[in-house]
């Protein structure tokens, strides 16, 4: 289905409080619509088109999303608000976008964010639950064997890890802490910030590279990996617990070399929220989900534009066609020319 794009007159939003209310309320007219803040933007996007390419009766497609060469196959995770509704991993054609099969898995226990490892394995961000740590583990689809990384920090329970991400250069590998697990009923009280760590699974060293956070959630380096991209989606709390003064903000750091963070700054503050799921596109580009949605900023936080749809969306990825996104119990593919970076595998 062709999807329609509404070129924004910046000078007006900006002049007159009724224009700029109306691109607030805007509505897909069929089941996506692009709004364009910048040519670039319709450049980058081409012809755009929606096609859902799934859709079931539950959330199977709510976190993660991560193809892996080795395997051709798309590995989501499912949405769960209860302990007693285990999360799955949910694996998706890459040729098709279509369900392949869901299943839990006795030693992830609540498996949320991940990225690809060694293009042979995902390294999984997992919750746990009330008496099982939240853990930094890689999976092996091919065997169905999973191995923990990381269970503590020196002993101390993460809150609930969840989303991360590999430098290749020196494999130090890159998470984020938040307390969605405890809003959610999943984890204990926190005993530790709101933060962002690093970790070498070569020595084991481990520590906070960035903290003063509300919830950090979704990361990404720059192209050149010289900067690291972190959402603090701390506008929602708990499923009914939202608030607009609290961050729906985009930060950016230098990576110094010496494995750290430096020169904090905001990079784009979300008016849709919320900034959740998080990734790049071939050229830099910074996307974030933003509700019924995604949003995008070039890589030095100008608004270029957004894809708004009929329905919720916490992640996506950038596939061949376009951007597959994970809508819950839906999988909604946005035929465009937007591409991915190249350590996507594609």
């Amino acid at each position: 289905m062709h999807v329609d794009t509404l070129s924004v007159n910046l000078l007006q939003a900006a002049a007159n409080y009724s224009y700029g209310s109306f691109l607030g309320t805007i509505q897909p007219k069929s089941s996506a619509q692009v709004i364009s803040y910048d040519a670039r933007f319709n450049d980058l996007m081409g012809n755009v088109s929606a096609t859902v390419t799934d859709q079931q009766d539950w959330d199977f497609v709510h976190e993660a999303g991560i193809y892996l060469p080795s395997t051709r196959s798309i590995y989501a995770t499912s949405q769960t608000t209860t302990l007693d509704d285990p999360i799955n991993i949910t694996v998706i054609d890459s040729s098709t976008y279509k369900l392949t099969s869901s299943f839990t898995h006795p030693q992830l226990r609540m498996p949320n964010g991940g990225t690809a490892y060694n293009d042979t394995h995902i390294l999984f961000c997992v919750f746990g639950d009330l008496d099982t740590p939240s853990t930094l583990a890689l999976w092996d689809p091919v065997t169905n064997i999973s191995t923990p990384l990381l269970s503590s920090f020196y002993g101390v329970n993460f809150s609930s890890i969840n989303d991360v991400r590999v430098k290749p250069s020196d494999g130090s590998i890159w998470f984020t802490d938040d307390w969605y697990g405890k809003y959610e009923g999943l984890r204990p009280p926190p005993v530790l910030p709101a933060q962002v760590y690093r970790f070498d699974p070569v020595t084991g060293q481990l520590r906070a590279v960035a903290d003063g956070f509300d919830q950090p959630n979704g990361l990404e380096f720059s192209t050149d990996y010289k900067t690291l991209y972190v959402g603090d989606s701390g506008y929602v709390h708990a499923p009914k617990d939202f608030n607009a003064t609290r961050p729906n903000t985009i930060y950016a750091f230098d990576v110094t070399e010496e494995g750290g963070l430096s020169n904090r700054r905001v990079h784009a503050f979300g008016a849709r929220p919320f900034v959740d799921g998080m990734h790049l596109d071939a050229r830099g580009n910074v996307w974030s989900t933003s509700g019924m949605g995604i949003t995008a900023w070039d890589k030095n936080g100008v608004l270029l534009g957004e894809i708004r749809v009929d329905m919720n969306v916490n992640n996506f990825l950038f596939v061949p066609e376009g951007v597959l996104l994970l809508a819950f119990s839906k999988l909604l593919l946005i035929g465009c020319g937007v591409r991915a970076r190249k350590e996507e595998g594609w």
